[in-house]
């Protein structure tokens, strides 16, 4: 666990709105992720967590606040005026790893060849040194044997598996999980949860929307609860599940903690 008083902030997200017609969808979020911290946000259906990963690398545009990534805005060149261009905001998104909650790989490349795709033609590093890695990036999710398969002779949890560690060949400042497990079938969760415990306790920084109260509670340094938009409630997991401070709080884990 780190102390966020004393650590290096990564992320920090400053009164983030964002609207779909009438309905607000994000009402003025404002949170920060340390270097090396995993941040759960928790929060039923429809409370924006999603939208707001989203807004975080600008996969949605913010109608207002601003998002800073190790001090740089996202989205907007310096001086906070004019929008980033698209090769700009390619650039940006580098610094940030995406694991999607329907896997996204691509059908027809090869495990291997899903991971290396980026780093060789995004960010233009030798083909040699990105396998290499790649390798090493297979065998710490456990699918060094599965380098060479397509992604319709996996499973889902190996499919999610295959996401991370294609989002880990970016060599990402910070990774946002977008509810990673809840496509799976219930006996594959476990496999996805146990390697993103490894990664947390390796020191990644990680932004993670989940259902997953169990990981929320055993990995997180932080806990952040969401409804309607806005950030109901922050804490330790600790505190959070066996203390809450809110009504609402008391009521979100009534409904999803056994």
């Amino acid at each position: 666990m780190t102390d966020s008083e004393t650590t290096e902030t990564v992320l920090d997200i400053r009164g983030l709105t964002k609207s779909f017609g009438s309905n607000v969808v994000l009402d003025g979020v404002s949170l920060k992720v340390g270097k090396a911290q995993t941040v759960c946000l928790l929060g039923p259906s429809g409370s924006g967590k999603s939208t707001l990963l989203r807004c975080v690398n600008w996969l949605e545009k913010p109608d207002q606040g601003s998002v800073y990534l190790s001090g740089r805005r996202i989205g907007v060149r310096e001086g906070g005026h004019m929008a980033m261009s698209n090769a700009e905001l390619a650039r940006e998104r580098a610094r940030i790893g995406m694991v999607f909650q329907h896997f996204n790989l691509w059908p027809h490349l090869s495990v291997i060849q899903n991971i290396v795709e980026a780093p060789i033609h995004v960010q233009r590093r030798a083909k040699d040194e990105v396998m290499a890695e790649a390798e090493i990036l297979l065998d710490r999710v456990g699918l060094a044997a599965k380098k060479d398969d397509f992604p319709s002779r996996l499973s889902g949890g190996q499919k999610q598996r295959v996401g991370i560690a294609r989002a880990l060949a970016m060599k990402p400042e910070l990774l946002l999980f977008d509810e990673p497990t809840s496509a799976l079938d219930p006996e594959l969760v476990g496999e996805v949860v146990a390697v993103m415990k490894k990664l947390a306790e390796g020191g990644s920084t990680m932004l993670v929307v989940t259902h997953e109260m169990s990981f929320a509670r055993e990995t997180a340094d932080e806990v952040i609860l969401m409804d309607g938009g806005r950030i109901v409630e922050t804490g330790a997991p600790g505190a959070f599940f066996k203390n809450p401070k809110t009504e609402r709080a008391r009521q979100f884990l009534q409904r999803y903690v056994s």
